[in-house]
């Protein structure tokens, strides 16, 4: 199942950051650390090639601290853009963001030429949590669920500071499956674009490798091999089974365990997890790009046939007056 979720207000935002692009110095893209390159919105990227960017992994209390290291190289070698980690709810380490954008943008500031920075992420990924932390007042709703923030807002973080605001978004199409289930997990999609089971199997199926230690602690499992031996289904099954997800009969209620594993994720109950490295995602861009390719291949063969189709069906003949 390929997961998608573009409702309405995500389009208009898109219009919204085109025209705040022109006048904007430096732009800060939250990512969420757990998932560095599906958080990515490669639109986003299109949008804001002009000018420097910040790359902020946020959540990183709740990734894989070996794993957050090379992300942060990765964005960091890339050019006109600074990587930065940090825990949104922190106050002091929210602070180094306007260090960072300064010398991003170092012949901006004072009151004649103010810095001007949109901030932009995908949905749920702590944009308001970060805003509230840095303004130290509620200038943003927050809360885990992706959509809240549905229009644009500036707030002052000083005198010649200006920080534009703007709702989460995800881009039309995801052409990279794994990105998807793993936006699904993290709670960047909306809760009626996927199916939970589906989503919480295919986030065992990752996890059972890198982190089999973490799954057998957490639910009480044998041992780290078995977890590593089973299949997703039977996995998601013992799980449900241990933390008492049954129905009548005595049979596991397989839908509550794939809510209980996702939420146990969101939570950080789970531990701290990254769900890629950036050999693993170059991998999935690459396959993902390669079928969309083929893919577009396929149409534009449909639409030529559908042309030439049409083209040889005669015209009726024209009436005398």
């Amino acid at each position: 199942m390929a997961i998608q979720w573009f409702p309405g207000h995500m389009h208009l935002t898109k219009q919204v950051i085109t025209e705040r692009i022109k006048a904007i110095d430096v732009v800060i893209e939250l990512l969420d650390a757990r998932l560095p390159g599906s958080s990515a919105n490669p639109m986003l990227a299109q949008l804001t090639a002009s000018r420097p960017t910040l790359k902020v992994l946020n959540k990183q209390d709740m990734a894989d601290p070996l794993r957050t290291a090379p992300w942060l190289a990765h964005y960091n070698s890339q050019p006109g853009t600074c990587a930065i980690a940090l825990d949104s709810s922190d106050t002091a380490a929210a602070q180094r963001l306007i260090t960072s954008c300064r010398a991003l943008a170092p012949l901006r500031g004072g009151m004649v030429k103010p810095m001007r920075v949109l901030i932009c992420g995908i949905p749920n990924v702590g944009k308001s949590t970060l805003i509230n932390s840095l303004v130290r007042k509620r200038a943003a709703k927050a809360a885990d669920e992706a959509g809240v923030t549905k229009a644009e807002q500036r707030i002052s973080l000083a005198d010649d500071f200006y920080l534009y605001d703007t709702p989460g978004m995800l881009w039309p199409r995801i052409i990279v499956a794994k990105s998807g289930y793993n936006l699904a997990a993290s709670g960047a999609v909306g809760r009626n674009a996927f199916d939970d089971e589906e989503v919480a199997l295919e986030l065992l199926d990752y996890l059972k490798n890198p982190y089999a230690d973490r799954l057998q602690a957490r639910y009480k499992l044998a041992d780290v091999a078995q977890v590593s031996a089973m299949t997703d289904d039977e996995l998601l099954t013992e799980i449900g089974r241990k933390r008492g997800a049954l129905q009548s009969g005595g049979r596991v209620n397989t839908q509550k365990a794939a809510e209980l594993v996702i939420n146990d994720f969101r939570t950080g109950q789970l531990g701290a997890i990254t769900l890629e490295t950036p050999e693993e995602f170059a991998l999935w861009l690459a396959a993902g790009q390669k079928l969309d390719a083929e893919r577009q291949v396929k149409k534009d063969a449909i639409e030529l046939n559908r042309l030439i189709k049409f083209k040889k069906i005669p015209r009726p003949p024209r009436e005398e007056s």
